[in-house]
């Protein structure tokens, strides 16, 4: 008998379970059940790699809205032992809502850096994803470029492509500009910023990039696993609107260029906590890391994992370490401060 069969036998003797009864919660305790943002033919290897090295089954349910509303109707009841999802924003969301529980590990310490992470362990990034500037190189030269807040300059009036405001990806850059400026500052950039705007902003990250390299604007903003999936699409399209894209890596010079993660963290009633850690630590290690890397074109958050080719074209960088945290204190006033500015 294994020391979980022995474990979960003591239990069911307090509990005045049946036989049929304990051989459901053994089971139960190797499997995890996820609610997930991130796409199924992405997670799918990975999670199937934790499984032939543990035995323990994970079990996805993939959720493109509503994560939170459902967790909140199922409140105890609750099938989800983690949710796994893109952006700290949406991650502080599940939090803020009281969806998550706080737990600790000294693995997750080592292996993720204190800024992408919760002070208090409530979730744990598990990818790093760059949003730096983008440029035509026959339209910009990058002695041109500098900083996000450079942006705002008018020379770049009628010049520059990004996606709407209310996006989670624009609304983490904004709030973290206001963390480093303030609100007054970062609101005179918005204003001037939308000014230099080459249209209405539509679509998603690709649809930038695509815009710049069709001549339709000169700068973009963007996450780079957009610009990589791009590089290595089916589509020659696609590849020759990559190929027309070069990456500056913007504030350089101070304090680095924004960053966010996708990540997870276990929920508030999750059944089988002890089987959740040890998936959220497997991801944070060096195999799950590497095959991160491999797979989505995001940057490993575990230190000395080697970054996917493509990437590595993209040159390094120096990146923002504001705590993702933080965030949360700002994005009210990022969302307001678009609006004002008439960013839509």
């Amino acid at each position: 008998m294994t020391r979980l069969t022995t474990l979960a036998a003591t239990a069911a003797c307090l509990a005045g379970l049946t036989a049929a009864d304990l051989a459901a919660n053994v089971a139960a305790a190797a499997e995890i059940n996820i609610y997930s943002r991130r796409q199924g033919v992405l997670m799918k290897p990975i999670l199937n790699a934790f499984t032939k090295r543990t035995g323990i089954r994970v079990n996805v349910v993939y959720m493109k809205r509503g994560m939170i509303s459902r967790l909140k109707a199922e409140g105890r009841n609750t099938p989800a032992d983690m949710v796994l999802t893109t952006d700290a924003a949406r991650l502080i969301k599940v939090q803020q809502a009281g969806l998550l529980r706080s737990v600790k590990s000294a693995v997750l310490d080592k292996n993720i850096p204190a800024q992408y992470r919760h002070p208090e362990g409530y979730w744990f990034g598990l990818t790093i994803r760059a949003r730096p500037i983008m440029y035509n190189p026959a339209k910009v030269k990058p002695s041109d470029l500098g900083s996000y807040e450079g942006l705002a300059d008018k020379k770049w009036r009628g010049r520059i492509c990004i996606r709407s405001s209310s996006n989670v990806y624009n609304l983490s850059l904004i709030s973290s500009i206001v963390a480093h400026i303030g609100k007054a500052k970062a609101q005179a950039w918005a204003d001037s910023f939308v000014k230099n705007f080459a249209r209405k902003p539509a679509g998603g990250d690709r649809d930038q990039i695509r815009a710049l390299a069709a001549g339709q604007c000169d700068i973009a903003i963007a996450n780079t696993y957009y610009l990589a999936g791009l590089a290595k699409s089916k589509s020659e399209r696609d590849r020759t609107a990559a190929a027309r894209t070069r990456i500056f890596w913007p504030n350089q010079k101070s304090r680095g260029a924004h960053v966010n993660v996708s990540g997870a963290g276990i929920t508030k009633y999750a059944k089988n906590v002890a089987s959740a850690l040890k998936l959220l630590e497997w991801l944070s290690g060096e195999e799950a890391q590497r095959l991160y890397a491999n797979r989505v074109y995001e940057y490993p958050v575990k230190a000395g994992i080697p970054v996917h080719p493509v990437l590595r074209q993209f040159g390094e960088f120096k990146a923002d370490r504001l705590n993702l945290a933080t965030l949360a204190k700002h994005q009210k006033e990022a969302s307001r401060i678009a609006d004002r500015a008439g960013w839509r």
